[in-house]
């Protein structure tokens, strides 16, 4: 396998003081799959114009351990055509020239954080082999589970004073933040949010719950209007293949919920990919830039989300409003076995289980986004559908041990996949089921009757007690334990309401 390292990876990794953590787990999986490393000649050509001399010395000693390419791939008219839309700079130009290497197939895959050379891969079809960081370690990590050596512990909650100031991951703070020491130092006695993998710290959030009129927001222009908010006071995640930043935001959500805020904000430099990949993140889940932070420390970008059930729903892309959703769209019951359910709703956790099994993450146990796959005849889900999770009970009499344990909302439906690859590059990463399995038991049980996938965001744990078959029962949904139906149960408008009040009213 031939894998092109972009510029601004190879300036991460030969850096005299590295600040991106992620690049050590990169190049560990680089090796350890024995992938043929190449760098383009124009990246050395963008390295000999550092004007640090100590630096460009040792940076071209290093570049020596790279294959170089001998010959450059002419640009085609396809390229030269999406170049012309999106290509400003020079620099833009030379990342075409980088990404060309991939499209004319003289090379395998690309690894790059620069957001415009991914804006033309997807224009070219090609985005499926033009990896960021983050990305490409989500798709070794979930491909060779058997290769990883290290553990990648749960999210936790700690108080600041139980952290490691001097922890090198705080290192880019202290760059950004002249009084980011003492700031932490005040904060001892605050809960803030972490994770750790290989004893390494990876991730650290702080948020904090900001009321009307106790806060001076006059270095923000425009100035914020008096409103219930959450601030992300602090975040960051160093990419490991194990998506923390999107339980980091689950984690937003949940406390914007819980604290019943008006509005969610962060402030942020946008100095380093890192940085631009987190505004990537935030934009996804539906924030925009309100305007800057002016401060002795620079100007950073203020991004904000409205947040409440009172707002509108969108329900053509349901991330924008998550974990919102509209009653006025279809509802359905759908059974997922044990030895999957706790894997994929870990929040969701039966009371009977074993929260230790658990502590370890996978990318399928962090994110929002999941995959359910299906031979079902009914493919009529869309999107911003509502789906109701219900675990099957493993103990008799399984009316007792079954549960209704989660909302989730429809993302989207993938179905008429042209072979298995392009079925499991859909399913890779959101679900824990082997490769192997994925073609053995689902895209080959069938042979002339392939599975669909539905792409849906895992929004709402129910409450403790959850519901269970007898319940349902009780209720009216379900005649009997027999009447549940194998595949999709779709529920009326009344039938969902008398579920959630029933849900929720007995817990109070």
């Amino acid at each position: 396998m031939k894998v092109l390292l972009d510029t601004n990876i190879i300036i991460h990794r030969e850096a005299d003081k590295i600040y991106k953590l992620d690049i050590g787990q990169l190049f560990y999986w680089l090796d350890k799959l024995k992938y043929n490393k190449y760098i383009h000649p124009l990246t050395i050509i963008e390295l000999n114009r550092y004007k640090d001399q100590n630096s460009l010395k040792s940076m071209n000693i290093k570049i020596e351990s790279y294959n170089q390419l001998k010959h450059q791939a002419p640009l085609s008219e396809t390229i030269k055509q999406i170049s012309q839309q999106v290509d400003n700079t020079p620099n833009d130009l030379n990342d075409t020239q980088i990404l060309n290497e991939v499209f004319e197939n003289r090379i395998d895959l690309l690894i790059s954080e620069d957001k415009k050379i991914h804006t033309k891969a997807h224009l070219l079809g090609i985005g499926g082999r033009v990896y960021r960081i983050q990305s490409f370690l989500e798709k070794v990590t979930a491909e060779n589970p058997d290769l990883i050596s290290h553990k990648v512990l749960a999210v936790k909650k700690v108080d600041f004073g139980e952290v490691d100031l001097k922890d090198s991951f705080f290192d880019s703070f202290r760059l950004d933040y002249q009084e980011f020491d003492k700031w932490f130092n005040s904060k001892a006695e605050h809960p803030c949010y972490l994770c750790y993998s290989d004893n390494q710290l990876t991730a650290f959030l702080y948020i904090k719950i900001e009321k009307p009129g106790e806060e001076d927001y006059s270095d923000i222009t425009p100035v914020f209007k008096p409103k219930k908010r959450l601030k992300i006071g602090t975040l960051k995640v160093s990419s490991n293949g194990y998506k923390i930043g999107e339980r980091f935001l689950k984690t937003v959500f949940d406390n914007a919920l819980l604290f019943r805020v008006e509005e969610i904000y962060v402030t942020i430099f946008n100095k380093r990919p890192e940085q631009e990949q987190l505004i990537e993140m935030l934009e996804e889940w539906g924030f925009y830039q309100h305007g800057i932070k002016t401060s002795k420390n620079g100007e950073e970008l203020v991004y904000v989300r409205e947040f409440g059930k009172n707002l509108p729903v969108n329900i053509e892309n349901p991330k924008l409003t998550f974990p919102f959703f509209s009653r006025e769209t279809d509802k359905y019951l759908i059974r997922i076995e044990p030895q999957y359910h706790t894997e994929l709703f870990p929040d969701s956790i039966n009371t009977r289980e074993d929260k230790a099994k658990y502590t370890e993450n996978e990318p399928h146990r962090n994110r929002i986004s999941k995959v359910y796959i299906s031979h079902s005849p009914d493919r009529n889900l869309k999107s911003g559908d509502i789906v109701l999770i219900y675990r099957i009970g493993e103990t008799a009499p399984k009316k007792y041990s079954s549960t209704l344990t989660t909302i989730c909302i429809v993302e989207s439906i993938k179905d008429g996949f042209k072979d298995f690859d392009d079925f499991f590059n859909n399913c890779n990463r959101r679900t824990m089921i082997p490769k192997e399995d994925l073609l053995d038991k689902w895209w080959n049980k069938f042979p002339k009757y392939k599975p669909f996938i539905i792409n849906f965001l895992y929004a709402h744990s129910l409450p403790t007690p959850k519901p269970t078959l007898n319940d349902l029962i009780n209720l009216g949904i379900f005649a009997d334990s027999m009447s549940l139906p194998k595949g999709f149960a779709k529920l009326t408008s009344k039938q969902f309401d008398d579920l959630i009040n029933f849900a929720y009213n007995r817990t109070k």
